[in-house]
């Protein structure tokens, strides 16, 4: 488990209308509550806007994908050569990574 700080100052802060919208939409494409992106601006974090649940697919796709093409070399630097399917194959494997990439962006 871990240890939370101990957090016994408190700070009242007002903002505009203006202000406090940009720091929810911050917060919203953070992926996180008002209070703790607060917390992380002042300690200097840079917040980046999560990432699309798609990008977890797309991951172990792509892990997927290059381990495929890692055993296909592997067998291959054993083996001392590879056929033309082989290449086909490990080529396909790469169109398809690259299909995955651009439709997800």
């Amino acid at each position: 488990m871990e240890n939370k700080p101990n957090r016994t100052k408190r700070l009242t802060l007002r903002l505009s209308s203006a202000e406090y919208a940009h720091l929810q939409t911050q917060a919203q494409a953070a992926g996180i509550k008002m209070e703790p992106l607060v917390r992380r601006l002042i300690m200097g974090a840079d917040i980046r806007p999560r990432p699309p649940d798609c990008y977890a697919a797309l991951l172990r796709e792509l892990s997927a994908i290059g381990n495929n093409i890692n055993q296909i070399a592997h067998w291959a630097n054993a083996k001392e050569s590879i056929s033309g399917e082989e290449i086909r194959q490990a080529a396909a494997l790469a169109r398809s990574a690259w299909q995955l990439v651009r439709d997800t962006l």
